[in-house]
């Protein structure tokens, strides 16, 4: 597919629209990425946006809540509302000749949401189970804890908040949240399926014509968390993160390193999964997966292990992440090639996808790129191109995050610990 394929247009308010009509399916999509992610809760408030994101659908325009749901079902509306670190995401998808319908109740959630008092304890509470559910589960707490010593301040917050802020949260919180920072300035509307931009422009400028724009402003960086970072936790296994500095989305050697993390940790013929589950036996799970945001991006790697072989998975880890620049085969490029053309045929025939990609392109890249670019961009790849980008970004230091009884050594990691 050609760029000009693409059918774009900027409401009057700021909104970027990017549409991309796919004759061949009988569905459509619909990915709205607004700038009101988690990086903008108050200190001491985080989980403002988890709360708002689940009280959208809560009531809006002349709609209940109950009203809202029924009329979502009746148009077959498949929909999520989710809040990020960055962008609060509402998605939807349904038959594409009934898209246009959906568009008055997508609107209705983002300008005209009730955001009532008597829903409010309901969302928060249910935001409160959700992180409840985070402290018991040591993989899902170490990811929260691994984000945070790994980036910037607020930009490593966790999009579903922290269990101890959320009860000094209040209605009020929320709806100011609302009212500064769901903008359309800085927001990039995706659309994907059997339909054009001709029959979706009019009901958009229509229904969103009141949504204004208004600077918001990030907050400053300041520095993550310390590490290595060791929280005690009574169980079985030890939960292990990593993570290491990368580049992001927008970067010109942006596929040398989705490659080299892929030859790091794609599939069960990978380095992570050979050498430390395959070969060494040392624990089930492990992997490594490449975090971007639109300027900063990290590695993140994940092992668990039993207590007494969690040091020597660690170790391990972190030489096949040292030395990942030698002996790279064609053979292994190969294979994470295959594996992400199978991927983007995938994507090709999922609406939904597609939609949430061109959102994402538009805010990150400022443009929405076709499959066939990616695509070539991937077959370009040489193995010389991959092993300098490895050797030119070696980690000086890896961020070490362990939950578990007993903290590791950390002197592979080359870092000062801290403890909680």
């Amino acid at each position: 597919m050609t760029r000009q394929e693409f059918q774009t247009l900027t409401l009057s308010n700021g909104l970027q629209v990017v549409v991309q009509p796919m004759p061949g399916v009988q569905s459509a999509a619909l990915s709205l990425m607004i700038p009101a992610g988690a990086v903008l809760d108050e200190d001491g408030k985080s989980g403002t946006t988890a709360i708002l994101a689940d009280m959208l659908p809560r009531g809006a325009g002349r709609f209940s809540a109950r009203e809202l749901s029924s009329r979502m079902d009746n148009i077959g509306l498949q929909r999520s509302v989710s809040g990020g670190v960055r962008y609060l995401t509402i998605s939807a998808a349904t038959t594409a000749d009934r898209l246009a319908d959906a568009v008055p109740l997508i609107a209705d959630l983002v300008c005209r949401p009730h955001l009532a008092e008597d829903q409010f304890s309901a969302a928060q509470g249910l935001v409160a189970h959700g992180l409840q559910s985070i402290e018991d589960d040591p993989r899902q707490l170490l990811g929260q804890k691994l984000r945070g010593c790994s980036y910037p301040r607020p930009y490593g917050n966790p999009a579903e908040g922290r269990l101890q802020d959320v009860p000094a949260i209040t209605i009020e919180d929320v709806r100011a949240h609302h009212e500064k920072f769901m903008v359309p300035g800085q927001a990039a509307l995706g659309v994907a399926g059997n339909i054009s931009l001709s029959q979706l422009q009019d009901v958009l400028e229509r229904e969103l014509s009141d949504w204004q724009s208004r600077p918001v402003m990030l907050p400053p960086a300041t520095p993550p968390v310390p590490a290595p970072l060791h929280v005690e936790h009574d169980s079985v296994q030890t939960q292990i993160g990593l993570s290491w500095e990368s580049v992001p989305y927008p970067h010109e050697r942006y596929f040398e390193s989705w490659a080299a993390t892929s030859i790091l940790s794609g599939g069960s013929s990978s380095r992570l999964f050979t050498e430390v589950r395959e070969r060494r036996a040392l624990c089930y799970a492990v992997s490594a997966s490449l975090s971007t945001q639109a300027d900063r991006a990290r590695v993140l790697g994940y092992a668990g292990a039993t207590n007494d072989r969690a040091q020597e998975t660690l170790d391990v880890m972190v030489s096949e992440i040292r030395r990942l620049h030698e002996d790279l085969t064609e053979e292994e490029l190969l294979r994470c090639q295959a594996r992400a053309k199978s991927t983007l045929i995938m994507q090709q025939e999922s609406t939904m996808s597609r939609a949430a990609s061109l959102a994402r392109d538009t805010l990150y890249l400022g443009r929405a790129v076709p499959l066939q670019e990616i695509r070539a961009k991937i077959e370009d790849l040489t193995i010389d191109r991959v092993r300098n980008y490895i050797v030119d970004h070696a980690p000086e230091q890896i961020v070490l995050v362990t939950v578990g009884p007993r903290q590791l050594d950390a002197t592979c990691v080359q870092s000062p610990v801290a403890s909680v």
